[in-house]
């Protein structure tokens, strides 16, 4: 598995932070705007509303990742 480092929080601007610190949004913080955009893209598809429900969206990311042998 590889290692990514990433940026402190303290080292981002505050325009950029986002109400996340799971690992796989921090990967971003070396790109901040990335991070924040990646972000709120997820927002935007697991969160507004949908005839899915959230649920069936994680179960669907969740089979994805499987499909491509996502470790995570």
């Amino acid at each position: 598995m590889a290692f990514i480092k990433y940026e402190k929080r303290d080292n981002i601007p505050a325009k950029y932070q986002v109400a996340d610190n799971d690992n796989i949004i921090q990967i971003h913080s070396v790109h901040p705007k990335i991070m924040s955009a990646h972000y709120h893209l997820y927002l935007d598809l697991m969160r507004r509303k949908s005839p899915l429900s959230r649920m069936q969206r994680e179960l669907l990311a969740v089979f994805v990742s499987y499909l491509n042998s996502c470790n995570y």
